[in-house]
């Protein structure tokens, strides 16, 4: 007889009944049943399995092909790998299919494309507005009828969406059905060398929705995110390229467009002249960044000032106001704080430190940084400036973005002697 289990589909917290609240992550409502799957009956046939010593492995060249898309080669490391697995994530309407559909147009390679959520005219539709003359679809949601088809005829990519409408095990979506999915496909993309993408649903914290356990199966785990007009691919887990590497694009009515520069469009609405404003050259993965630091201040109605932070790690620009408070005796206990990443963006670099600290204290005298200027560097507690990662592809990303004088750990030791070249 099968057992039966409840899992929270926010974190994967497992109880024999279902409750209102999950004790792991705190939502509500957010139980689903599971049925444990039957064992499969070929498992008992299959051979023993043999010890492979390290030494007779046969070491091969990585080989890759692009996704027809240099952003997404960037982040996923050079692009597919035949056999590897990614597992694309992102809100609701953010454009994955879109992305899907713009690296089918351009990859020479043999795919099939697993519409789950969306009826052939609908997918026919967006595809005759991206300019897709022709592609593979399939409409098969069961998993093992899906399986016997792809084993009949392999094709070389495969793009899933979404992995949640994939009967496997239990109603398509539940906890059972989306990990006995993720793990026939990935055994199939090993054996096979199918490189293949599954789109995910998120939850309302972020991330993929199911078990942990299907993150940990694929190789790669990309999420697709709104940064004011522009759309950024960013890489939270990968086994073949680097982690927190990003892509840019912007959502036209032809699709989505490659952002070559990032770092010009995100200072094209940059204001010149303007307390509180500094450029921070950002490390973004292996991608070098010209980004504008935001900082305002304004005296407090409350008791306790507020401290509201956009797009940067709240604990590092809590850490920074305290040094200048402390270390260089800038007021700021009567102040409300607002420090922003202007662009949207979200980067958790240490490196724009001595950018927070500039451009707080800027837009608290009431004096700006000179327009041609650039920083880096970390400050540390003592308020010395600390060296950062990259250094030298910061440098160059920014002499690219047309500045011409630049602030970092190599010419700058301490933060009061930064502020007083500058600002006093």
């Amino acid at each position: 007889m099968a057992k039966t289990s409840y899992a929270c589909v926010e974190c994967g917290y497992r109880t024999p009944k279902p409750l209102g609240r999950c004790p792991g992550c705190g939502a509500w409502g957010s139980f689903q049943e599971e049925v444990k799957a039957p064992p499969r009956k070929e498992a008992r046939s299959r051979p023993e399995t043999d010890l492979l010593p390290l030494s007779q492995v046969d070491e091969k060249e990585e080989r890759r092909f692009s996704s027809g898309l240099a952003e997404v080669d960037r982040v996923l490391g050079g692009g597919f790998v035949p056999g590897e697995v990614v597992l694309l994530g992102g809100e609701p309407g953010v454009g994955k299919s879109t992305l899907l559909l713009e690296m089918a147009r351009r990859m020479s390679q043999r795919i099939y494309y697993l519409a789950g959520e969306e009826s052939p005219a609908q997918i026919k539709l967006r595809a005759k507005r991206l300019r897709v003359k022709e592609l593979l679809l399939l409409r098969e949601t069961r998993l093992e009828p899906l399986l016997a088809l792809l084993e009949r005829a392999p094709p070389e990519a495969l793009f899933v969406d979404s992995v949640q409408t994939i009967e496997a095990g239990g109603s398509p979506g539940s906890l059972v059905a989306v990990r006995e999915a993720t793990g026939a496909l990935v055994r199939f993309a090993k054996e096979s060398g199918t490189a293949i993408v599954l789109v995910g649903h998120v939850t309302k914290e972020g991330v993929v929705a199911g078990p942990k356990s299907v993150e940990h199966a694929v190789d790669a785990t990309l999420y697709l995110e709104t940064a004011g007009v522009y759309r950024v691919l960013r890489s939270a887990k990968n086994r073949f390229g680097p982690v927190g590497e990003l892509g840019v694009f912007r959502m036209e009515e032809e699709g989505l467009l490659e952002v070559k520069n990032p770092s010009e469009a995100f200072l094209l609405e940059r204001p010149l002249g303007v307390p509180g404003s500094a450029i921070a050259l950002a490390l973004a993965g292996e991608r070098a960044l010209a980004l504008e630091v935001q900082a305002l201040a304004a005296k407090t109605p409350f008791p306790a000032p507020r401290r509201v932070v956009q797009g940067l790690d709240s604990r590092r620009v809590d850490m920074v106001l305290a040094v200048l408070e402390r270390r260089l005796g800038l007021p700021l206990a009567s102040l409300d704080i607002y420090v922003n990443l202007a662009g949207g963006l979200r980067v958790m670099d240490p490196g724009l430190d001595l950018a927070v600290a500039l451009a707080v204290y800027s837009a608290v005298v009431g004096r700006s940084l000179p327009e041609e200027l650039a920083v880096v560097g970390e400050v540390g507690l003592l308020g010395e400036i600390r060296s950062v990662a990259g250094l030298e592809r910061r440098l160059k990303e920014g002499e690219r973005a047309g500045f011409r004088r630049f602030l970092h750990p190599g010419n700058t030791k301490n933060l009061a002697q930064a502020v007083e070249r500058y600002l006093g």
